[in-house]
């Protein structure tokens, strides 16, 4: 009957546990010395050798003739223990077992002397799932425990476990094993099951695994049964990945900003059955060695995944700054946290490519800082960063009185003009105060409008500032809002957004202003009524000019042009 490799693989003796040197010999000199406790509590992360120490400590204590410390695996009481048969050595698994009812009997069986061993040994994992009666069961145990009893309690959740229990044990702390000693058992594995495995396929292995040897194992079974030499190549085609290649390629896309070629790219490898997960963690994974290499150029080296070549992942340094990397890291960590619950998987993905290519499309203050990066960046290079229209700039501006004949209505030298018969000469040199009513200019100023809002919803001050979304119109006693589309008109006109708008049109104009939303461009103005000061203002230049110019004939000095 065919056996998994991780079970197949599993070690007997603490000498064959990878990459937990710190607590295997640690376990060996106690067995050896007899110095052993009566509750140990063994915490880590999955798949890096908490219950297969647990299961050689309870052979180990148990065993008629250790090898300095080791199990012989070959006595009566080490074989019974390792096929089950002796009951004195009861593993339980608390996410079944978390009852208060399950763990009274369990205390209450604990007090007879073992049968056919020297100690009664029970192995509790995933002990954190035990409720708090539960736990206080269990207490007492541990408080008064027999000469004869051991627990062994394992979890991946330390915090979850009660201080008072974790007091009462000797705490191990099992570690990720490293990527190195993990391609190392692979390859002995391999070796061993006679599978044609590479260096690099064993190396992405061990990166999957992500310090992991139960994970590494199950990724090798899986990818072992394909035909001819497991390479890299198979490796990521079974397991459903972009690879390496394909992700730095999606990166240096969202790098020149290509974000045509990014959703190409992205669209391939979805045809080709990539999960979109996986693929977001890819780019998150590169995205990080680049964050490392550009914070920490020298000590950070070692904290690198790996997996890429220099001649791949300097361009990609050199090409974002600092800030732009921790936004791309904050964008792909929200659509990672977010792809569990979507309904589209393949749009979330599209979304979060969108917004890492177009990054003028963030208006958090992480998005600012990218930006501002950049520009600093670019100047530090002698490079002048490309102007991009703002939203100021691209609002239609009021129509302002023409400023060449208030210029020339104020010359230089100090002359009385003589008195014209008619009109007055105040009607002549008209000074700069004769404008239109304060509340006029105000009316017209959406920008300037813009800047007095407080009170709104980050999203409705988002859709406001963008022209392409909102543009508004003051006009005799409403503000007009007009909106791209009709989703944008139901977004603003809902809640009391609408009464924040109107009371700040009223502060901002003086007079109060009902406020409406519509669908489509905002019309070219219409012409005012023109009032008496306004005719005065908007007078034929001609008329000014010829003042000027007879003025100008009373003196010799000087000549008007």
């Amino acid at each position: 009957m065919y056996q998994a490799l991780y079970r197949k693989w599993r070690p007997r003796t603490f000498d064959e546990v990878v990459g937990q040197p710190h607590i295997t010999e640690t376990l060996k000199r106690q067995v050896a010395t007899g110095h052993l406790s009566h509750a140990y509590l063994f915490t880590g992360t999955r798949g890096t050798g908490k219950t297969t120490c647990a299961k050689i400590l309870a052979r180990a204590v148990n065993c008629e003739h250790p090898v300095d410390g080791n199990p012989c695996n070959c006595c009566p009481s080490c074989l019974g223990i390792e096929n089950g048969s002796i009951l004195d050595v009861l593993e339980l698994d608390a996410a079944s077992n978390n009852g208060v009812d399950q763990i009274r009997a369990l205390r209450d069986e604990a007090t007879y002397t073992p049968a056919a061993v020297q100690k009664r040994v029970y192995i509790v994992d995933e002990v954190h799932m035990l409720s708090m009666a539960a736990f206080n069961a269990l207490l007492k145990i541990l408080e008064e425990p027999p000469a004869h009893l051991m627990f062994i309690l394992a979890t991946t959740e330390l915090h979850k476990v009660p201080a008072t229990i974790k007091s009462r044990c000797q705490q191990f702390a099992f570690k990720r094993i490293s990527p190195k000693a993990l391609t190392g058992r692979l390859e002995y594995v391999a070796q061993q099951e006679q599978i044609p495995l590479t260096s690099e396929a064993a190396e992405l292995l061990a990166r999957l695994a992500d310090g992991g040897l139960r994970d590494g194992l199950s990724l090798l079974d899986q990818c072992s049964g394909t035909e001819g030499e497991l390479s890299e190549a198979v490796v990521l085609d079974v397991l459903g990945l972009a690879g390496n290649r394909k992700t730095a390629s999606l990166l240096d896309c969202v790098a020149r900003e290509d974000t045509t070629g990014a959703l190409t790219a992205l669209d391939e490898l979805y045809r080709d059955g990539k999960d979109m997960g996986a693929l977001l963690g890819e780019i998150a994974a590169l995205v990080r060695d680049l964050l490392i290499r550009k914070t920490a150029p020298e000590g950070g080296k070692t904290l690198l995944t790996g997996g890429y070549e220099e001649r791949v992942i300097r361009p990609l340094t050199e090409a974002f700054t600092a800030a732009e990397l921790v936004q791309m890291m904050t964008i792909l960590q929200n659509a990672q946290a977010d792809l569990y619950r979507s309904a589209s998987r393949r749009t979330d993905a599209e979304l979060c490519l969108i917004r890492l290519c177009d990054r003028s499309l963030s208006d958090t203050v992480q998005g600012f800082s990218a930006r501002l990066s950049r520009v600093e960046a670019q100047l530090a290079h002698g490079v002048l960063p490309k102007v991009v229209p703002t939203p100021a700039a691209e609002a239609p501006a009021e129509p302002q009185p023409p400023k060449k004949p208030e210029k020339l209505a104020q010359p230089k030298a100090e002359v009385v003009p003589p008195p014209k018969p008619m009109e007055p000469p105040t009607q002549t040199l008209p000074q700069k105060e004769p404008v239109a009513v304060s509340t006029t200019q105000k009316a017209g100023d959406w920008n300037g409008f813009l800047k007095t809002l407080r009170d709104l919803p980050p999203m409705v001050h988002s859709f406001l500032h963008k022209p392409e979304s909102a543009q508004g119109v003051f006009e005799e006693h409403t503000l007009t809002i007009w909106t791209d589309s009709e989703l944008t008109m139901s977004f603003l006109n809902r809640g009391d957004t609408p009464t924040v708008l109107e009371r700040a049109a009223e502060a901002y104009t003086g007079q109060k202003r009902r406020v409406k939303f519509q669908v489509g461009k905002p019309p070219v103005q219409p012409t005012q009524p023109r009032s008496n000061a306004s005719q005065r203002q908007e007078a034929p230049q001609e008329d000014k000019f010829d003042d000027l110019l007879a003025l100008g004939r009373q003196f010799g000095n000087f000549k008007v042009k």
